[in-house]
């Protein structure tokens, strides 16, 4: 068993090793300098954030709702919002570009109405991040609200207070820990985001490429600039992952 533990490790830890070997560390600074790697950097900051933002905006009552309201069909939506964990990416970009591109089911009315085009727009990058990382935010605080002593609930609601009281006052600080790495797990989900953005956004400088973008065309033109900017992501996953182990895997 620990033999075969230590080949499992091993084919997980040697990729990473070999970016940290292949790094050019005396140029790594300059690498993540260049215009286009600040400009990637910056994008993605600001579209995984407003990702994450819409995640909580829209998880949290989805995630009350699929924990405490019972509903026919509430298996087939459970699914339908966790299908992005599961879905290639690619497939998931191309779904969005039939509901929201120019000629798409609601992006159609968007332009018509609105003059509003997803596609090729930054506001696009931060639909394609939402849409993979919204499930990470709701499994979260899902399984923390069906966790939680719902005593405290009803003693609030006997001593008078109103349901919205309630689930201020009490529902809310006791989902918090969840809340928090749902978030967290949710932004780390978003910011390595490459398929669906690739295909429902594009790939345009300063407008589009994110960190992961910028690194699939690097590699081409510039490995040491791929490296180092891939490092930077490695570096976040791997913190995420580790801070967020107690809650995720409920282990120490």
């Amino acid at each position: 068993m620990l033999a075969a533990a230590a080949v499992a490790v091993a084919f997980f830890a040697l990729p990473l090793l070999g970016l940290i070997r292949d790094a050019s560390w005396s140029t790594f600074l300059a690498d993540l300098s260049t215009p286009d790697s600040l400009s990637a950097l910056r994008l993605s900051l600001i579209c995984s954030l407003s990702a994450t933002g819409l995640s909580v905006l829209f998880g949290m009552p989805l995630a009350w709702v699929l924990a405490r309201v019972r509903f026919p069909g509430r298996a087939l939506v459970r699914g339908l919002v966790l299908l992005p964990l599961v879905l290639p990416p690619v497939v998931g970009g191309v779904a969005l570009l039939t509901a929201f591109s120019r000629r798409g089911l609601l992006g159609e009315h968007l332009y018509d109405w609105f003059g509003v085009q997803l596609t090729f727009s930054t506001a696009g990058v931060v639909l394609a991040e939402a849409f993979v990382a919204l499930p990470f935010f709701v499994i979260t605080v899902e399984a923390g609200l069906r966790s939680m002593d719902r005593r405290y609930e009803e003693a609030a609601t006997t001593l008078g207070a109103r349901p919205f009281t309630v689930f201020r006052r009490v529902t809310l600080p006791m989902v918090a820990p969840s809340m928090i790495a749902g978030a967290v797990l949710s932004w780390a989900r978003a910011l390595g985001e490459f398929g669906a953005t690739i295909t429902f956004a594009g790939n345009i400088v300063g407008r589009t490429q994110t960190l992961p973008l910028a690194i699939y065309q690097e590699l081409v033109t510039d490995p040491d600039v791929a490296v180092a900017l891939s490092l930077v992501l490695l570096a976040v996953s791997l913190t995420v992952i580790v801070s967020m182990r107690d809650r995720w895997l409920g282990a120490s």
